[in-house]
């Protein structure tokens, strides 16, 4: 599904002289909650001498869970908490068109009858696949997830996305790829063709004392 060096990714905390993450998944859902089982699997490179120039593929899999091969370019974003995160006083002042103007940010007038989506399509939580961050809550209101063995609380970790970037979020698309970033009149831009239940995302938890994961569909 995925795999990620600590050389490349600054955010990704692996444990002892590891420095390489594989994330590797059922392709299929499973109940109770129709999601696909990941296993982590945390290696050191020097030690991976036997390279498969290409993985074998699932004898079965379910549509949507089989990932275009795709090579990851990360970059590092600043990003603010789900607009759900917030305290009921700044979720006020978000909401409030003439604060955004007294503070002289540039705001399109489409956001005028409703200036907290600004916040919620331009400033939290980017789009994506994403190491760490803040978590893409919508599908239930934010809860602390704690590590069943140790108790810890847990840390996002992984965020399988349904999407890379959506129209109306453009913003997120680097700089550097705006010329390239195609839609073709559909509304979502998903160059791994991932569709985690039901275009949803999968957000994947780890503890940081013993490295027990979890995950969430949001």
């Amino acid at each position: 599904m995925a795999q990620l060096n600590a050389r490349d990714v600054p955010l990704l905390r692996t444990p002892g002289r590891t420095d390489l993450l594989q994330v590797l998944w059922c392709p299929s859902e499973h109940p109770p909650e129709h999601k696909p089982t990941t296993e982590l699997f945390w290696r050191t490179a020097a030690d991976v001498t036997h390279v498969l120039a290409s993985p074998p593929k699932p004898t079965e899999a379910q549509y949507g869970y089989t990932p275009e091969p795709c090579v990851l370019a990360p970059e590092q974003v600043t990003e603010y908490p789900n607009f759900l995160e917030l305290g009921e006083g700044l979720q006020q002042q978000l909401s409030d068109w003439s604060l955004w103007q007294a503070a002289g940010v540039e705001i399109d007038d489409r956001y005028e009858a409703a200036p907290q989506e600004f916040y919620m399509n331009e400033l939290s939580e980017a789009p994506g696949w994403k190491v760490g961050g803040w978590a893409p809550w919508g599908l239930t209101d934010p809860i602390a997830r704690f590590c069943i063995n140790c108790g810890a609380a847990m840390n996002p970790l992984l965020t399988i996305a349904s999407d890379e970037c959506r129209d109306y979020r453009r913003g997120w698309v680097p700089h550097e790829d705006q010329a390239i970033a195609v839609f073709d009149n559909d509304p979502v831009s998903n160059p791994p063709g991932i569709q985690v239940s039901d275009a949803n995302h999968l957000q994947l938890y780890v503890c940081p004392t013993c490295y027990t994961h979890t995950d969430l569909i949001q």
